[in-house]
């Protein structure tokens, strides 16, 4: 089983990468990707948790802003940890978290909704890439909703009143950066439309010509209709197609590898790799 799409408590997810290091070998999978929202942070303890059969495919999702406003998160892999420019933008992505995330609880706290700054920190494990999930936690906590499922497809999603958008590189500039690492980039879940705006069938080649490698198409976000368009897309371009779960731990509905990539897919997106970067016990 492989999986290529999961968060730990080093980003919006609940377990530590150990926690979810164990789960996977538990539920027999082959490959794991470590996915965290712009950081690299989860890489060396899920490396020292690294045992049996199961290998590791560490990277980062990258948020991503289209020149027309549109959030979009590219899965970088298997690139070079060490690469200076990544990691760079890696941590301008997250700087800008702070003040978008101030401009949400300001905009809450002007509509009567009982939130602060101090609440959404109190929901955020220490040192995790501060994000939408740790102020739907707050909320929860607060009692003004009942789970971060709720808040997405409510308070949070990208068309609320509520949203703000953070500095974030293009999904061009992320994908041109990830191959400049020696890794490859996957756009995720890019038809996932109850989140919000989202991208055309129009927009993919551009990302092609900017260095795309392939496209994470069974996602339990994206309706069969979506997935079965962007399969078309996938193969009409070349572009590896993947499955993965998403998972966040007890965050979100999502299961680990209840959405998978196929063996075949994943050689062949790893051989597009400028080195052989996954770990092995």
């Amino acid at each position: 089983m492989i999986d290529l799409h999961t968060h730990t408590n080093k980003s919006d997810g609940t377990d530590s990468p150990r926690e979810l290091v164990n789960k996977a070998i538990v539920q027999g999978l082959t490959v794991l990707g470590i996915t965290d929202h712009d950081t690299t942070s989860s890489w060396q303890e899920a490396t020292d948790s690294l045992r049996g059969n199961l290998t590791l495919a560490l990277g980062s999702e990258i948020s991503c802003l289209t020149e027309d406003g549109v959030s979009v998160h590219m899965l970088g892999l298997l690139f070079d940890g060490k690469h200076k420019q990544m990691q760079v933008m890696l941590e301008e992505t997250r700087d800008g978290r702070m003040p978008r995330m101030r401009k949400m609880v300001e905009k809450m706290q002007a509509a009567g909704i009982d939130i602060s700054m101090a609440d959404v920190e109190a929901a955020r494990p220490d040192g995790a890439t501060l994000g939408r999930p740790h102020l739907a936690d707050a909320l929860v906590n607060k009692g003004v909703i009942t789970s971060r499922e709720e808040a997405f497809q409510g308070m949070l999603n990208n068309e609320s009143q509520f949203y703000v958008s953070h500095a974030a590189p293009t999904p061009a500039q992320a994908i041109a950066m990830i191959r400049s690492a020696g890794g490859v980039a996957v756009i995720a879940h890019p038809f996932a439309s109850h989140r919000g705006q989202i991208l055309k069938a129009t927009d993919f080649q551009e990302l092609v010509n900017a260095g795309l490698n392939g496209i994470e198409v069974d996602h339990r976000d994206q309706s069969p209709e979506e997935r079965a368009m962007l399969r078309s897309i996938a193969t009409e371009l070349d572009l590896v197609i993947t499955g993965s779960s998403d998972y966040h731990g007890s965050g979100k509905l999502n299961l680990l590898a209840e959405f998978q990539t196929s063996p075949g897919q994943w050689e062949k997106l790893e051989s597009l790799a400028d080195k052989r970067r996954v770990v092995r016990a």
